[in-house]
């Protein structure tokens, strides 16, 4: 099976494709390289031995989207293209609209057109809003988001539903993600973003290898265990088999289906400072700041029907989650000042 997997370079979408990729399937990636870098085709290659096709296209160009798929033949698509910072949305929302709806209408018209039947949605707990009991199942009712990209994520689930009742020979997987933190055990890929962080544990990291001071945790007045915000946070390698897995269901055409992924267990953001010290070794300075706009104080997953529809069940706990993504950040740290040395010699 031939898979075209959008934002392919990222964080999840690396992962994946690696998990893919060891799976047996043919993977192409697209990417405009906005929020992701070239090294992670790198680690890929080096990780799995195979190299990927790699195309840099704007996914939100209609005629970009249709020149590669009358070029390349795909079975099925993963999409993890868009923005995602949840903060950001707030301040530039038009922005975020824009881009993760264009991006999904390019690939919808070129679906039609090229008649690509099987189709993954990168989704987000967000899409639940401000939750009335945890844990989290697929019925829980969809909300109002509390963010521009979490509504992104609610009306393009809604536009996919309504695709599936007029298609029925369409497959479309739905995944519901909580927080994905960790990386590659090999150090090879993980999550290293420009500046200070949006999400919590790259903001870890950075203060674990001594790149900012010290960490910022966004409110403390939360009604949880010890007032921080509460999030299940998942092993990315554990979500990216979950694509896999949710791309053999599809081969079964099932039509729509919706899956939570995740752990199934909340954990506040003070238990995660004292995971990674414990797993890690390093002492981690942090100070309260207010809340941030369109945080929400707890949500974690139920996860049976995944587990039992797909097979799907963590092999990481959050412990194997730090130290992953500690190791990452040191290694990449080392690569970083190797190129730097290198540019160095080059001008003397």
């Amino acid at each position: 099976m031939k898979v075209l997997v959008t934002g392919g370079l990222g964080f999840i979408g690396s992962h994946t494709v690696v998990s893919l990729l060891e799976n047996g399937y043919e993977v192409v990636i697209v990417d405009n390289l906005y929020n992701s870098k070239m090294d992670a085709l790198d680690g890929i290659e080096k990780i799995t031995g195979t190299r990927p096709k790699f195309y840099k296209l704007d996914c939100t160009s209609v005629s970009d989207m249709d020149e590669l798929f009358k070029n390349e033949h795909f079975d099925a698509i993963i999409n993890f293209a868009g923005y995602k910072a949840v903060g950001e949305s707030v301040k530039l929302p038009l922005n975020y609209y824009q881009n993760n709806l264009d991006i999904c209408f390019a690939l919808f018209r070129a679906m039609e057109k090229y008649d690509v039947r099987n189709f993954v949605f990168s989704s987000s707990a967000t899409v639940y809003g401000l939750p009335d009991r945890v844990p989290l199942t697929e019925d829980s009712p969809v909300k109002d988001a509390t963010s521009p990209y979490g509504e992104t994520k609610v009306m393009i689930e809604r536009i996919l539903k309504d695709m599936a009742f007029i298609h029925k020979e369409r497959n479309i997987a739905i995944l519901r993600y909580f927080n994905p933190i960790g990386a590659h055990k090999s150090g090879l890929l993980g999550e290293d973003p420009n500046g200070i962080p949006n999400n919590l544990l790259p903001y870890i990291n950075k203060v674990a290898v001594g790149v900012l001071k010290e960490l910022s945790v966004y409110g403390n007045d939360y009604e949880t265990v010890d007032g921080t915000g509460v999030r299940d946070y998942i092993h990315v390698v554990d979500l990216a088999r979950g694509h896999v897995l949710a791309l053999r269901k599809l081969e079964t055409n099932p039509g729509l289906v919706i899956y939570n992924l995740g752990t199934g267990k909340g954990t506040s953001v003070l238990e995660v400072i004292h995971a990674y010290e414990e797993a890690t070794g390093v002492k981690i300075p942090y100070k309260f700041a207010p809340r941030r706009a369109g945080d929400v104080p707890i949500n974690y997953a139920a996860t049976e029907k995944a587990e039992n529809e797909l097979g799907f069940k963590c092999l990481y706990d959050i412990k194997d989650a730090c130290l992953d993504g500690y190791n990452f950040q040191k290694a990449e740290l080392e690569r970083q000042k190797e190129k730097e040395e290198k540019k160095v010699v080059k001008t003397l």
